[in-house]
C-alpha cells in the first residue's frame, strides 16, 4: 500500500503495513496493546512485515510520536484468536494501537508520560469519531487472556479514565478473607464466572475454576485491580468486579432516561 492520509490529526507520520482486509462488522471497540519488542524500530519492521501477518492501526513511541500503519476503515491484525461479548472477530470491530514497551519478557519498565499523553490523545480522538463505548476500550489481554499480558499492570488505565477514556472504578482495597482460586467448585465459582461473562470476558459458567477461569481472573486483575495479580479471586477482586458492573448499568440507565441509544454489540 502507497502511503495514504492519516485518520487522526495527532498522527505524526505514516508507514504503511501491508497486513490488513476488509472488515466485516462496524468499529465498537478500541484494543491497547504493548509491542513486546526491543524498541520501536524493530516492532514497527514487524508490524509493517508481509511475512509476519501482524499489523496495528497505530503505535505510540516513548516521545510520544503517533505513526499510523493501517487505515481505520480496514481491518488490521492485532488482536488475533480473541473474544468479547461473545464475538471472536475482534478485528473487524476494533481499532488497535500498539504503544512501544518491551514488555514482561524483556525488563517491563514504565510507560513515559509523554508516551501515555499520546496514547490518550490519540484514544480520545478515536473514540470521538467512531463513538466507541467506555467499557469497550480494552487491554490485548481482555480479549485474549491465556495468549496475552499487555499492555499489563503497570498500564495507567487510572489516568486515561480520569482523561475521559476508558472505563474504571476504583478498586476495592486488599483484605483477608475467603478466595476462589485454581480447583474450587461451587456456586461462587458460577457466579464469578457469570460477573466475568456479565462484562465481556470469554468464560462460561461451568462452576469450576479451571484454567481459563484464572487466566480471565489474571486478566481482569491486570487492568483493574493491578496492586495483586495472582489469578486469585480475593474478596477485592469479586467487588471491584461487582462495581464496574454495577456502574456500567448505572450509566447505561441513565443514558436511557435521557434518550440516549444505547447499543451493546454481541456480534462483531
Amino acid at each position: 500500500m502507497s502511503d495514504f492520509a492519516p485518520d487522526s490529526r495527532y498522527v505524526t507520520s505514516v508507514m504503511p503495513s501491508p497486513n490488513h482486509d476488509e472488515r466485516q462488522a462496524p468499529i465498537t471497540m478500541l484494543v491497547l496493546h504493548y509491542t513486546g519488542m526491543a524498541n520501536a524500530k524493530v516492532a514497527l519492521e514487524r508490524l509493517c512485515d508481509i511475512e509476519s501477518r501482524v499489523s496495528s492501526h497505530y503505535v505510540v513511541c516513548e516521545d510520544g510520536h503517533i505513526v499510523q500503519c493501517v487505515p481505520e476503515a480496514r481491518r488490521a491484525w492485532h488482536a488475533g484468536v480473541s473474544s468479547w461479548t461473545g464475538a471472536t472477530d475482534n478485528n473487524s470491530c476494533s481499532i488497535g494501537i500498539e504503544i512501544v514497551n518491551p514488555g514482561h519478557s524483556l525488563g517491563y519498565p514504565d510507560f513515559p508520560d509523554a508516551q501515555i499523553d499520546a496514547v490518550i490523545a490519540l484514544s480520545s480522538d478515536i473514540i470521538a469519531r467512531n463513538r466507541i463505548p467506555a467499557d469497550r476500550v480494552l487491554a490485548h489481554s481482555d480479549v485474549a487472556p491465556s495468549r496475552k499480558q499487555d499492555p499489563g499492570e503497570k498500564f495507567p488505565w487510572r489516568r486515561l479514565h480520569a482523561a475521559g477514556v476508558g472505563h474504571w472504578v476504583e478498586p476495592v482495597p486488599l483484605s483477608n478473607g475467603s478466595t476462589l482460586a485454581f480447583g474450587d467448585h461451587a456456586g461462587a465459582v458460577r457466579a464469578l464466572q457469570e460477573a466475568l461473562a456479565r462484562y465481556g470476558y470469554g468464560v462460561p459458567t461451568t462452576g469450576h475454576f479451571d484454567a481459563l477461569t484464572r487466566d480471565v481472573v489474571t486478566a481482569f486483575q491486570r487492568h483493574f485491580r493491578p496492586e495483586l495479580v495472582d489469578g486469585i479471586a480475593d474478596a477485592s477482586t469479586v467487588q471491584t468486579l461487582a462495581a464496574l458492573n454495577a456502574a456500567r448499568d448505572s450509566f447505561a440507565s441513565v443514558a436511557q432516561a435521557d434518550g440516549t441509544k444505547i447499543t451493546r454489540t454481541t456480534k462483531g
